[in-house]
């Protein structure tokens, strides 16, 4: 019984994820139609969303159960027109939540897991840096098998970060571009709140006080 119940709710949660991307696009297309009606050059539009929104969804093993998102949606229907790029980082801090409806907090990201694109990344001693996938072959075959990715969205669990954030990618397939940035610093929020001024305690609370 308790199995069903499961299947039901991860099966909701697919749904809802699948309709919000599908209201993403259509909005989209909604604005470059609007935009495209009172200006005489094409419409060029910039989305900021979080990777797990744009980049395509087929590249990832959220396919396996029927999970897709603006990304792939919006390849599909524009082909080359589209540009997936993506951020990673390796560690570093970000504002966050604990929950759905949890005020935002400033936490620490923690230091990539082995066996994932940030971690190997990292590894190149760059701080910053644009790696094209597109059309860059070597690097599409270097990177083509399934490595690990991270995603931080509006929650982020640093305590159970391998089950809650992490799956696995082709990152060659799942955007035309990648930002790295070794060392991330949180948004301020605009209202700041006593649980991000505060941010997390370090690792090393109460030793390092």
């Amino acid at each position: 019984m308790q199995s069903n119940i499961n299947r039901t709710m991860f099966s909701k949660q697919v749904s809802s994820w699948n309709l919000r991307d599908q209201h993403m696009l259509e909005t989209l297309d909604a604005l470059a139609q609007h935009l495209q009606q009172s200006l005489p050059e094409p419409v060029k539009i910039v989305v900021w969303a979080h990777n797990s929104h744009l980049g395509d969804a087929r590249a990832t093993d959220r396919v396996r159960i029927g999970e897709w998102n603006l990304g792939q949606l919006a390849r599909e229907l524009h082909g080359d027109q589209v540009a997936l790029i993506g951020f990673t980082t390796y560690q570093g801090t970000v504002t966050a939540a604990s929950n759905w409806d949890a005020p935002a907090e400033r936490k620490r990201v923690r230091p990539a897991l082995p066996g994932s694109y940030e971690s190997l990344f990292h590894q190149t001693g760059l701080g910053r840096f644009m790696l094209p996938l597109r059309t860059n072959d070597a690097v599409k075959a270097a990177l083509s098998q399934p490595f690990l990715e991270r995603a931080i969205g509006v929650i982020y669990l640093p305590e159970t970060e391998r089950q809650s954030h992490y799956f696995h990618a082709d990152m060659p397939r799942q955007f035309d571009a990648v930002l790295h940035f070794d060392e991330t610093h949180a948004v301020k929020p605009l209202e700041l709140s006593s649980h991000w001024e505060t941010g997390e305690a370090p690792e090393t609370f109460p030793v390092g006080v």
